[in-house]
């Protein structure tokens, strides 16, 4: 049997030129969004963020984590991709999570621990400001909806009101427990966020084979989200709706009615945790469509599934908390403040610059390379297959993505409120050769923007 042809130098040439083209075009947006976002923010002042199109303002900085960040970075492009390559699986995967909380925290800590991490999570908008008025728990639940709307007394802050009552109950149980303060909820989002590039390597060995996943994990773990996850609590959603991903991928190529059940649980969760998560539907639905031959063998599956699906809505209901009402007293809210201010017509596209911020120009030049392999569907061979699984599932969440940025309920700030559609377009960087070099300018990137800018939210 004949060897299969290496393709030519041509054809090499001729891919690594639009890998560049579609980065340089990722880079054009950026550049766009910040020339015409600083004169719309100059002129009407109506974007409501310092230096558009992050929530950040400019300030030059270095700080105790940038040493750290550097080994970290340089590390992990110059042994990353032999590593990810040879290491047991057993190994690999805490090495990730490792890797990448030690990439979090470095470079969170650039802007110290108090600023970086512990003050974070205690700002005027955020959870913390409502721990005391959670001692009845049933009673605020009941009470939650209540609140909601600007004009309301004692209105909840913007992130506690924008989502959920599981959100804020995460952190009321972590000050019940002891772990009281800033520094402890900004260490659990770091250490669950972490774990979202672990669920993704879970699941992309699953649906599409281990080779790709060990090609993905670099780019998983040195992601330029990182500076959004080091302490964002869309971190910790990040990891759990990662996870309900992951765990019901293992459920439909396994068999195994206790995964379906415990992705259920978590997909329940997701839903109570934020809002907008539920397009991670969109990410479920094309893992059950890459597992199918599993449920037909064993469609006893989607019971567990569902079963597991029901507990945290029937939980949260019989306590007095109504999704739907919640739901929509957001969206008045929403409209109340700044993001019925915001315009639309600028934000649509500039959201998607964001983007490009924290999944880097390698996952730019990655997804127009899903998209080479999506037109070009080919199954003749396994490694060939195993492509076209992987392209899809990227499609799936680069969807559920547009889909949040068209519903116009995100504008702006999408640098954070991203980052669980995000962790699942930084796997199409497992179809880039060279990847010391893409590794390289994903590190810089992540370097640049947390040392140059200041971010917050």
């Amino acid at each position: 049997m004949c060897p299969p042809r290496r393709p030519s130098v041509p054809t090499v040439n001729r891919s690594l030129r639009r890998d560049l083209y579609a980065a340089g075009a990722a880079a054009l947006l950026v550049t766009a969004a910040v020339l015409i976002g600083r004169r719309i923010q100059g002129t009407s002042r109506t974007l409501f963020v310092d230096w558009p199109p992050l929530l950040a303002s400019w300030g030059p900085h270095t700080g105790p984590g940038t040493p750290a960040a550097l080994v970290v970075a340089i590390a992990t492009v110059a042994h990353g991709p032999a590593l990810g390559a040879r290491l047991p699986w057993r190994t690999l995967l805490p090495l990730a999570w490792g890797t990448a909380m030690a990439w979090i925290c470095s470079l969170a800590l650039i802007d110290g621990w108090h600023r970086g991490i512990a003050h974070r999570l205690t700002t005027r908008h955020e959870y913390l400001q409502v721990i005391d008025r959670f001692d009845d728990i049933p009673a605020a639940l009941r009470d939650f909806t209540h609140h909601i709307l600007l004009d309301s007394p004692d209105n909840w802050p913007a992130h506690v009101a924008g989502h959920p009552p599981a959100a804020t109950l995460t952190f009321v149980l972590l000050d019940r427990i002891g772990l009281r303060g800033g520094g402890w909820a900004g260490m659990w989002c770091v250490t669950a966020g972490a774990t979202a590039c672990v669920a993704v390597l879970v699941t992309i060995r699953v649906l599409a084979g281990e080779a790709l996943a060990r090609r993905a994990a670099p780019y998983l773990v040195l992601a330029p989200a990182a500076v959004w996850t080091g302490t964002s609590a869309d971190a910790y959603f990040a990891a759990v709706s990662a996870w309900a991903v992951a765990l019901l991928a293992l459920a439909v190529t396994r068999r195994s009615l206790r995964w379906a059940g415990a992705s259920g649980l978590l997909f329940g969760l997701t839903c109570y945790l934020s809002y907008g998560l539920t397009l991670v539907a969109l990410i479920a639905a094309a893992v059950l469509a890459l597992g199918r031959h599993g449920i037909r063998e064993r469609p006893a599956l989607l019971v567990p599934l569902l079963a597991g699906l029901a507990v945290v809505p029937t939980a949260f209901t019989l306590a007095g908390f109504d999704w739907w009402e919640a739901y929509h007293l957001l969206v008045t809210r929403y409209h109340q403040g700044a993001g019925g201010i915001r315009p639309y017509g600028y934000w649509v596209w500039a959201n998607l610059a964001c983007t490009v911020l924290i999944t880097g120009l390698a996952t730019a030049a990655g997804l127009r390379r899903t998209g080479a392999v999506l037109l070009h569907r080919r199954t003749d061979t396994p490694d060939r297959a195993a492509e076209t699984r992987l392209a899809l599932l990227v499609a799936a969440a680069l969807l559920a993505l547009l889909v949040a940025d068209l519903s116009g309920m995100s504008k702006a700030e999408t640098e954070r409120i991203w980052l669980p559609f995000a962790v699942w377009l930084l796997p199409a960087c497992a179809f880039l050769p060279r990847p010391r070099a893409w590794l390289t300018a994903q590190a810089l990137l992540a370097l640049l923007l947390n040392h140059l800018l200041s971010t917050g939210w």
